[in-house]
């Protein structure tokens, strides 16, 4: 790893064992764009890399110059109004109207290590040689405005991490109405955009179409990063598939508004900007006063989109979560939600506990429904006071009883909405988001704490923090159950209106930040009814997040394979419900209910008394299974193996970091008769390896023992009594079946 910078020339180069980042200042002033990917020989001189060519109807920054236009240049930062008729990643109104910048070098800064954001949530290290930072400050002469362009580079693997900072060194007020992370400047289209979308319970569905001449984007006007799209995307070669080939990832550090854009001019240049959404974003700069910006995070790979998203695992699991629950196993728990609703009494819950504890259930979870008023929808958020009608001891009580069972207690808030039927909005009507003179729109009857202000922030933090300073509470399931209308704050002035999405988040962020600061052992868990907010800003407080409300099986294949491209299986909250599903009426095999959850926290959202006594059995193999293997499950190495967007047969696979254990994940939506053979190539594994596969479906029956080039190369046979005409009761085959895989490293060979 290292940053080298050629003073004469002024170009920058970053690069380890795997990349190349090259940057040099233009003839303008202004930084270029000169190469992002596979690692490439240093050399003093790479100003060949700056193509210049005079083109009709350019506009020319130089008098004797008709080949300097910065509509036809790569550029770092680019800004709009001179000649650059591209989207620009900056643009900033001044008190004479104008927006147009000229964002000049002025010097750089080599750092160890990676600086932290102030009150952001960010990728860090944890000693000062894991990467280097380079700091390219910028200065607009007119306004006073300084700009620092923030690149750092990791040791190891093809990351670069990427943020810009704002400081108004002028003497008048100045506005940020866009303001990216991120710009860069590809010299190719060739790519296929890969997003992540979908809605309510189908979250991360993976889309993909090839580059175009205009504009491929995504974003969220939400005041979340949504349910719709995710604030993650992919450039791929066309060529490139899992295994093999270019791809870039581009990842936002934050949960608020975004924009992710991919934009194609006529001479096939691709400009990808990714940050806050400029729509309705509007940022005052008092002189003196500064704004940073959100992290973007871009992975480059040669390798596959497996590979890619290997890296975006490991840097996320390892330098982006952080605390006592980071490199721990996650507790099994059961939640009552689907198993009572709001239908519930310490006895209900009690009752509930105590099977889950015969079965090996080490968490419960008391959900939504324990507090003030609140016997249904439309009251009791905001009150943060146990409901001693259903709880007599109140939350001390109930969970010093659980504990006494022998099992931890967890707890449900959905901290950031009120219902109007409480005795919060009744005292504070003015502490909602909401416009003066207009209707405002209620989701699930409820309406949204102003979190831009402080004082909101305050009272929700000592209300918590009563709670859980008296009792025994070691998990926090944090939800959010809708998204921002009529987005005014009364606090701010009419200039600063534009300020509200993202100081809302930023108060977000601070309620976490104190929280998980004085609980440091509490896990908590993100939720937005459910994968409303499942981003990276969000695991750098909770290190896991309830993946979708969707909990069918079958549904749940395509939202977790969709979301393990760039998330961690330890990310990933996952329950066994019942059947028929509550989302889709479906049926599905326990078994297959369970094989799918353990490729995730791993849970149960049922009330196990219901279940039949060999159910129940079954139950208890379940979770004895998941305490085996959980650790490898959550932090093994992923590999998608077989697409539920393309096939009827789902598959991946974990791989213990020294390849001696690996667990396969199988899956067939649908059964069929006299099916084809089937065969699974399997990744990760050591040649020389015997391993000895055992297949657990409802019970576990030995398969074999194979060399790991078998199990790649001609693959592992997946073939089951769908595949012919069944006359034994154990062959027989369903809808939604599924089997695992277990490997196990026998004695090495040559």
């Amino acid at each position: 790893m290292s940053i080298i910078v050629n003073e004469k020339n002024k170009t920058f180069h970053l690069y380890n064992n795997q990349i190349s980042y090259l940057m040099s200042v233009l003839p303008n002033g202004h930084i270029g764009q000169l190469y992002f990917g596979k690692r490439i020989h240093h050399r003093e001189d790479f100003s060949y890399l700056l193509e210049r060519m005079s083109r009709p109807m350019a506009s020319c920054i130089f008098e004797e110059s008709k080949d300097f236009s910065l509509e036809h240049l790569k550029q770092e930062y680019g800004v709009y109004g001179s000649g650059d008729y591209r989207m620009p990643a900056a643009d900033v109104l001044q008190e004479n109207g104008s927006r147009i910048l000229d964002l000049c070098y002025e010097g750089y800064e080599v750092q160890e290590g990676k600086p932290s954001l102030p009150g952001l949530p960010a990728i860090y290290t944890e000693n000062e040689k894991e990467a280097e930072t380079l700091i390219l400050c910028l200065g607009d002469k007119v306004t006073g405005l300084k700009v620092r362009l923030m690149y750092t580079i990791f040791a190891a693997e093809g990351i670069i991490a990427r943020s810009v900072s704002f400081a108004n060194n002028g003497n008048q007020a100045l506005h940020l109405a866009t303001a990216m992370s991120l710009c860069m400047d590809l010299p190719d289209h060739d790519y296929e955009w890969m997003q992540f979308s979908g809605a309510w319970a189908r979250e991360r569905h993976l889309r993909t179409r090839y580059l175009e001449y205009g504009i491929q984007s995504v974003g969220s006007l939400r005041g979340h990063s949504s349910h719709e799209h995710n604030p993650f995307v992919i450039l791929k070669r066309p060529s490139a598939d899992e295994f093999q080939g270019e791809a870039i990832g581009f990842s936002l550090v934050y949960s608020g508004n975004f924009l992710a854009q991919a934009e194609v001019d006529t001479h096939d240049t691709t400009r990808v900007l990714l940050g806050i959404h400029p729509e309705g974003f509007d940022w005052k700069l008092e002189p003196g006063e500064t704004f940073q910006t959100p992290e973007a995070v871009m992975v480059y790979t040669d390798q596959g989109l497996n590979h890619l998203s290997q890296i975006y695992h490991r840097l996320y699991q390892k330098r982006l979560a952080r605390g006592y629950w980071r490199d721990r196993v996650r507790p099994i728990l059961i939640n009552n939600w689907e198993a009572t609703y709001f239908d519930f009494d310490e006895e209900r819950l009690l009752e509930i506990a105590a099977k889950a504890k015969e079965t090996g259930v080490e968490l419960f979870v008391l959900d939504d429904g324990w507090f003030g008023g609140r016997c249904s929808e439309h009251a009791g958020l905001g009150d943060w006071v146990a409901n001693t009608d259903r709880l007599p001891e109140g939350i001390r009580g109930l969970a010093q009883k659980i504990e006494d069972m022998g099992m931890k207690f967890g707890l449900w808030f959905e901290p950031e909405m009120v219902n109007k039927d409480s005795d919060l909005f009744r005292a504070h009507p003015d502490w909602i988001l909401q416009a003066p003179g207009r209707k405002s729109c209620h989701g699930r009857y409820q309406y949204v704490l102003d979190f831009s202000r402080k004082e909101v922030v305050d009272c929700i933090y000592e209300m918590m923090d009563k709670i859980l300073s008296g009792a025994k509470v070691s998990y926090i399931k944090w939800d959010m159950n809708r998204s921002i209308t009529e987005c005014w704050s009364s606090a701010l002035p009419p200039d600063r209106q534009g300020e509200v999405f993202h100081r809302y988040i930023l108060g977000v962020y601070d309620l976490y930040e104190r929280l998980t600061s004085k609980f440091p052992h509490i896990l908590f868990e993100s939720c937005a009814s459910g994968g409303a907010r499942f981003d990276p800003g969000m695991l750098y407080y909770a290190p896991q997040a309830w993946t979708s409300d969707d909990t069918d099986a079958a549904e749940r294949l395509k939202i977790q394979y969709g979301t393990s491209y760039c998330y961690p299986v330890s990310s990933m909250g996952s329950h066994v419900s019942t059947a028929p599903n509550h989302q889709t009426g479906r049926n599905t095999p326990l078994h297959t209910r369970a094989n799918v959850a353990c490729f995730g926290t791993f849970g149960y959202e049922l009330d196990l008394n219901t279940l039949t006594e060999k159910e129940q059995e079954e139950v208890k193999e379940q979770i004895a299974f998941m305490k085996q293997y959980r650790h490898l499950l959550q932090f093994g190495t992923f590999y998608r193996l077989s697409s539920p967007f393309e096939e009827n047969v789902t598959a991946w696979m974990v791989v213990s970091d020294d390849k001696k254990e690996a667990i396969v994940g199988w899956y067939r939506v649908l059964s069929g008769a006299n099916l084809p053979f089937g065969r699974l190539r399997l990744k990760g594994l050591e040649e020389g390896t015997e391993y000895k596969v055992t297949k657990r479906r409802i019970r576990e029956k030995g398969q074999g023992t194979y060399y790991g080039d078998e199990l790649m190369y001609a693959g592992l046979v997946t073939t089951d009594g769908a595949s012919g005409e069944t006359s034994l009761e154990e062959e027989k085959t369903y809808d939604f079946d599924s089997s695992l895989f277990i490997l196990k490293a026998e004695d090495e060979k040559e």
